[in-house]
């Protein structure tokens, strides 16, 4: 057999061999011929015209990205650092190949602004309170500007949020002054409903005398206690004139 003959067999074989790819369950091959866009093949065994085409894969699984922390001015002037990590898969191998130079790093840039632009829409009390509201509004922002690239923002989740230390004390001060203020109207409501009910009482006690002497001798049996208590007994002012009438 001539050399060139068998050049050209291990040239063709290795032809054929880089001609086959295997993709596997997750990955997707966006095929483009001479440049132009023929279609999206995979998963398993998938076959390449040499030299004529090319192939860019794509992992359709979800991604969690790490947004790292961002300083955001609150609607109501407040600077702090927030960090938040998203979820997002390609749904169109197609987009994030032809669309977007590169879907990642678009998606990892788009996010890090969008924390500084939707999260300067609400004053702080509102982001401390309603994380899951200000996710969800994250999460519409971002599908909306990556819809275009085939790409489906899945979830947003705020993962923390530094406040700055005057912050911090201040909220700590306004939290135990709340806590006070909620005892104080706790004591009030209770010395309320203790006036009411010693004023039932008096009522149903003064409607009948022997219900009054009754009371009275408990309230003796009351203060009594280890037999130091001196206790002064009023007399009526009847029970004395019988005797000065005597006299």
């Amino acid at each position: 057999m001539q050399p060139a003959i068998i050049f050209i067999v291990i040239v063709v074989v290795f032809l054929l061999i880089a001609s086959i790819k295997i993709l596997t369950e997750w990955e997707r091959a966006v095929v483009l011929r001479f440049g132009n866009f023929t279609g999206v093949r995979g998963p398993g065994i998938i076959f390449l015209i040499p030299i004529a085409e090319r192939m860019y894969r794509i992992d359709t699984r979800t991604i969690a990205m790490d947004v790292q922390p961002q300083d955001v001015i609150t609607k109501d002037n407040v600077t702090l650092k927030v960090a938040a990590v998203i979820y997002f898969r390609v749904i169109n191998p197609e987009y994030a190949v032809v669309r977007v130079e590169d879907y990642y790093f678009a998606t990892s840039q788009l996010a890090q602004t969008a924390l500084r632009t939707v999260l300067g829409q609400f004053v702080l009390d509102e982001l401390l309170s309603s994380l899951d509201r200000i996710s969800h509004a994250l999460q519409d922002y971002l599908d909306k500007s990556t819809e275009p690239w085939g790409v489906k923002i899945t979830s947003v989740e705020i993962k923390n949020i530094d406040l700055p230390q005057n912050i911090q004390r201040a909220m700590a001060q306004e939290a135990t002054a709340e806590r006070e203020r909620r005892a104080k109207v706790i004591s009030a409501e209770g010395e309320l409903q203790r006036s009411e009910k010693l004023f039932q009482a008096s009522e149903k006690i003064s409607a009948s005398p022997a219900a009054l002497q009754l009371a009275y001798l408990q309230a003796l049996t009351e203060i009594k206690n280890d037999g130091k208590t001196t206790i002064i007994l009023p007399i009526p002012l009847e029970f004395a004139k019988a005797f000065l009438k005597k006299d």
